[in-house]
């Protein structure tokens, strides 16, 4: 029982629903990224290179498979794919570089205890050597 009762904790935590959501939404980003490359960059790249298609360039292996259909290796997707990479690494960079800067903000701004303010208002008065009343 304290096996389950373990499992129900781990699941619940907030870390891995927030993790379960960021892979939906990974998902999806990656069909949209799939879409902009092959429906968008292609197209004119191909036009700037003299009218090739990626998509479709592939080279003829000898033999055929299982199936008896001609085996090709198709270079022309793993340009495609390695394009939606770049994008999607650019588009991470670019959101967690943006979630540091808030959170370094966040963190720079703390709010300090009277205790705190006190002692540093002793802190930097000893700095420029004025000597603390006593109390």
């Amino acid at each position: 029982m304290g096996l389950l009762k373990e499992f129900k904790e781990f699941a619940l935590k907030g870390n891995v629903v927030d993790l379960a959501v960021g892979v939906i939404i990974g998902g999806a980003f990656g069909t949209i990224v799939r879409s902009l490359v092959d429906n968008v960059m292609m197209p004119p790249l191909g036009v700037l290179i003299g009218g090739v298609d990626f998509k479709n360039r592939m080279l003829q292996l000898p033999g055929t498979n299982a199936k008896g259909e001609p085996n090709f290796l198709r270079y022309g997707e793993f340009i495609n794919d390695c394009i939606s990479f770049a994008i999607i690494a650019v588009a991470v960079f670019a959101m967690v570089k943006a979630m540091n800067t808030l959170h370094r903000k966040k963190v720079d701004d703390p709010k300090l205890t009277k205790s705190e303010e006190l002692l540093t208002e002793i802190r930097d008065e000893l700095k420029r050597g004025v000597t603390p009343r006593p109390a």
